[in-house]
């Protein structure tokens, strides 16, 4: 029984929830299953999420950080080394109380981070400042499990992330590489994902819980909302005192490390669904798509094999492009709308006609244009087209960014930037009262961007205050 050719029947601009919905699952990106919030990621998402991990472990190789894994089962007593973290995890902890029937003698966490099962280690490895730096991540999967309204990659129980853990002998060393990380994540992100985003610190309230501060990178939805992206957290000496990791430095005196942590989850599959798809479905970055190039052959019963043949060749020229050619019993309307709906970049249209003229029918996903190209340029004519699907969509997502921002001079612009689904640029005096006021209308601070203007504008809720930085507030995830 062939698939429902209709593809996807919402809106995204009119129903942006339901919309999102039918593309994760007729795109066969993720299926629902009995465990709330916990989705499957089926073959052509995971095939995405392999090129993330590909490109940040190159990425952070070449840095010289190594791979590890740790244990999945934490002991409560680790994770109640730390109180300032536990606090912040506690209530997305889940708990293995028994083997079997058999009550446990102490609980066992399963993994919402690393921190504390890696410190127990660190300690026991760290004894001199000849074993510093100590740079080791681990790819994973982690469960946060109190929350409500699961969305599929957005906001799961379950999700899958990289998760460095580095120590350093000096405070200058970590909060270097705490910003080389959030860099190289902005880079992978803007550079593969084609998805513009903003680089700031969290405030006190938002930041990572355990860390001295958190450095973000912050994403516009199109549904008027933001969420996080990648993370890097200077964690100063807070898990180090915890879990007494020491060294002996050159000067012979006993001293804790220095620590970060960061991270990329599966979430960008989300972001990268939400802010680049349409009503046809997908439409996937080519740095990114597990297939940049389908061949659809049209095919005719006195030309089938000869067609074949012709596309045969075509294929194996284009063997660089991750190309795939679809021979499967289906119309060649229904494979079109099959390819549109998975955002292929590029669709190679092949019929009798085409082979008579020595040439193909190039189809973009971004722009749904079509042209006639000759087979002699064909190699060069797609290498300069991906480009520009690639700039293409970044340039989209940037647009996106900068037409919804609003900048707030007062309680009233905010308030109507919020109610509107915009993003807001405005003036903080850093205090708490400020912050709670924010959220009280469903919005909160996402960032403290990094570069700050020279001159800072009215303080929003209290503009007899000094303002002490320029913000970036939204609904959020």
């Amino acid at each position: 029984m062939e698939k429902d050719v209709k593809g996807i029947t919402a809106s995204k601009e009119k129903d942006f929830s339901e919309w999102y919905t039918q593309v994760v699952q007729k795109a066969e990106l993720a299926d629902y299953t009995k465990v709330s919030g916990c989705m499957v990621i089926r073959p052509y998402a995971y095939a995405i999420w392999e090129k993330i991990v590909e490109i940040v472990n190159d990425k952070i190789k070449k840095m010289g950080i190594k791979n590890v894994y740790f244990p999945l089962f934490i002991p409560e007593s680790l994770l109640n080394k730390e109180k300032e973290h536990v606090e912040g995890f506690n209530p997305e902890v889940a708990w293995v109380t028994h083997a079997g029937n058999t009550k446990l003698n102490e609980r066992l966490a399963v993994r919402p981070t690393s921190e504390t099962i890696m410190y127990d280690s660190y300690a026991k490895w760290i004894r001199s400042w000849r074993d510093l730096p100590l740079r080791l991540n681990q790819f994973n999967s982690v469960i946060r499990w109190e929350f409500q309204h699961p969305t599929p990659f957005l906001r799961t129980r379950e999700f899958l992330w990289n998760e460095g853990h580095t120590a350093f002998a000096t405070k200058e060393e970590a909060e270097k590489e705490c910003i080389e990380i959030l860099d190289m994540y902005y880079n992978i992100v803007n550079d593969n994902l084609a998805l513009y985003g903003i680089k700031g610190r969290k405030t006190e309230k938002e930041k990572f819980a355990g860390a001295e501060y958190t450095l973000s990178i912050e994403y516009f939805m199109p549904n008027g909302k933001a969420i996080q992206g990648p993370d890097s957290h200077f964690d100063g000496q807070n898990f180090a005192k915890a879990f007494n990791i020491k060294f002996l430095d050159k000067d012979e005196k006993e001293k804790y490390v220095w620590q970060n942590t960061w991270a990329i989850s599966t979430r960008m599959i989300g972001v990268l669904i939400a802010v680049h798809g349409d009503d046809k479905g997908l439409v996937l970055p080519p740095k990114i798509a597990p297939t940049k190039v389908v061949i659809v052959p049209i095919l005719f019963s006195k030309d089938k094999n000869k067609v074949i043949n012709y596309c045969k060749s075509i294929e194996k020229k284009l063997s660089k492009f991750d190309v795939m050619m679809d021979l499967r019993d289906y119309s060649v309307g229904w494979k079109y709308n099959e390819w549109e709906l998975k955002g292929v970049p590029l669709r190679i249209e092949i019929g009798p006609n085409e082979i008579k003229k020595k040439q193909v029918v190039l189809y973009r996903r971004d722009n749904h244009k079509k042209e006639n190209v000759k087979v002699t340029s064909l190699i060069k004519k797609i290498q300069n087209t991906l480009k520009e699907i690639q700039n293409n969509l970044y340039e989209k997502s940037k647009k996106l960014f900068e037409s919804n921002l609003i900048e707030a001079n007062s309680s009233r612009d905010f308030e109507k930037a919020i109610e509107d689904g915009k993003f807001v640029k405005a003036y903080w005096c850093g205090n708490n009262d400020a912050e709670e006021k924010i959220k009280e209308k469903g919005a909160k601070i996402l960032n403290i961007p990094l570069e700050q203007p020279k001159k800072l504008g009215m303080s929003l809720y209290y503009p007899e205050r000094k303002s002490v930085h320029m913000v970036y507030i939204a609904k959020s995830y």
